[in-house]
């Protein structure tokens, strides 16, 4: 997974050999050992908890937030639950004003079988791994090793036990974006489904043309909303992906003042689906336009033209009905210690500006709307 240029890989940082010591010896096709009676009723009430969090993104990201306001130490709970605000978007985007002219419906009930997919598994594996986290504490006693009943993977294991010793955030986060990442890889991204239906043939709609690459974190100051985030250009690569979390992670964990105003903005701001949450004066949940008018243009540089209708962004709920999952495939994605490079903090300083490629992509997104005639949008 982990790519360099040459053969020669550099030397890692003592704390990252530490765990390549414990890596060594892991091998994933290892059977957990039997659970005691106690240890049973702990794993099936984190799989119960789990099961009722995970029906729609809309519970999902406010159970991220919620375990992140109560365990800040979890920073990956954080960059979770505004990374599932970004998913729950671009799924209602679907059934919004511009989408709705470009794709059929066919293609829209693809996307958001890829997105809510990714949501659902995403989770699946990170949300019962802070559950027994909190029972650990709960408990004062480590209990990862009932992390593969949950079909966690061994290396999320190696790092949640060397957490509970040594307390390092930045090797936990940095750790949770490469496990759930990899583990999206073949349930997901190369799954053939998706790959046929999504990649394959709405590659270029996908990355360039429906915005669905901005991740973007809102918060305010001095009255006004600001946005910051990350674009991935490659979403097909692991490697990029990977990437993209330690970019993301470093937006909003490397000002301290700027990761306050965004947790402020998200306590503050439920999370409905709908992108009126961090922009009213551009959307809203209802549709102002007359059915079967005629699309105008309504953006210059992210305002709304004098006398021009909203853009309609619904709420999850009001877009998609719950969807029932087929059982994730159980399969271990760690093969290679070499994926501690990963972790190696490069202490890059990104700024995240994001507003103008943003405002862009929407001016863009809305031509492509109006060039396109209206296209019947029937369940």
């Amino acid at each position: 997974m982990f790519k360099v240029k040459n053969e020669k890989l550099p030397p890692l940082p003592e704390h990252l050999v530490r765990l390549k010591k414990v890596l060594k010896r892991k091998r994933p096709e290892e059977k957990p050992s039997k659970p005691s009676l106690q240890e049973r009723r702990i794993i099936e009430r984190i799989q119960a908890k789990t099961e009722q969090w995970n029906l729609n993104n809309v519970t999902r990201t406010k159970a991220y937030l919620d375990f992140y306001l109560q365990y800040p130490e979890i920073q990956w709970a954080f960059l979770g639950h505004m990374v599932s605000r970004n998913g729950g978007w671009n799924m209602t985007d679907l059934k919004g004003g511009l989408h709705t002219r470009l794709l059929t419906n066919k293609e829209a009930k693809s996307f958001f079988s890829f997105l809510e997919r990714g949501n659902w598994l995403i989770f699946l594996d990170a949300y019962p791994q802070f559950l027994l986290y909190e029972e650990c504490l709960r408990r004062g006693e480590n209990l990862f090793h009932l992390l593969p009943h949950f079909h966690v993977s061994t290396y999320m294991e190696t790092i949640w036990n060397d957490f509970w010793y040594h307390r390092n955030q930045y090797v936990l986060t940095i750790s949770l974006v490469i496990n759930e990442q990899s583990y999206l890889e073949g349930r997901v991204i190369h799954h053939p489904t998706f790959k046929k239906e999504v990649f394959d043939s709405l590659e270029f709609m996908l990355q360039d043309l429906l915005s669905m690459n901005h991740i973007l974190f809102p918060y305010q100051e001095n009255g006004q909303i600001k946005l910051v985030g990350e674009t991935l250009h490659r979403f097909e690569s692991l490697h990029e992906r990977i990437l993209l979390g330690k970019r993301l992670y470093q937006i909003l964990f490397g000002e301290e003042e700027r990761k306050r105003a965004i947790e402020d903005w998200a306590r503050a701001t439920p999370h409905t689906g709908s992108r009126k949450d961090y922009c009213p004066s551009i959307f809203n949940d209802i549709e102002e336009a007359v059915p079967g008018t005629f699309l105008k243009r309504r953006l210059n540089n992210c305002q709304l033209r004098p006398d021009a209708n909203r853009i309609y962004s619904p709420t999850l709920t009001n877009a998609w009905k719950d969807m029932n999952h087929a059982e994730a495939e159980i399969g271990d994605w760690y093969r290679s210690w070499k994926v501690l490079y990963y972790l190696i903090d490069s202490d890059l300083k990104i700024n995240g500006e994001i507003k103008n490629e943003y405002c862009k992509t929407l001016e863009k997104l809305e031509l492509a709307a109006i060039a396109k005639k209206a296209i019947p949008f029937l369940d």
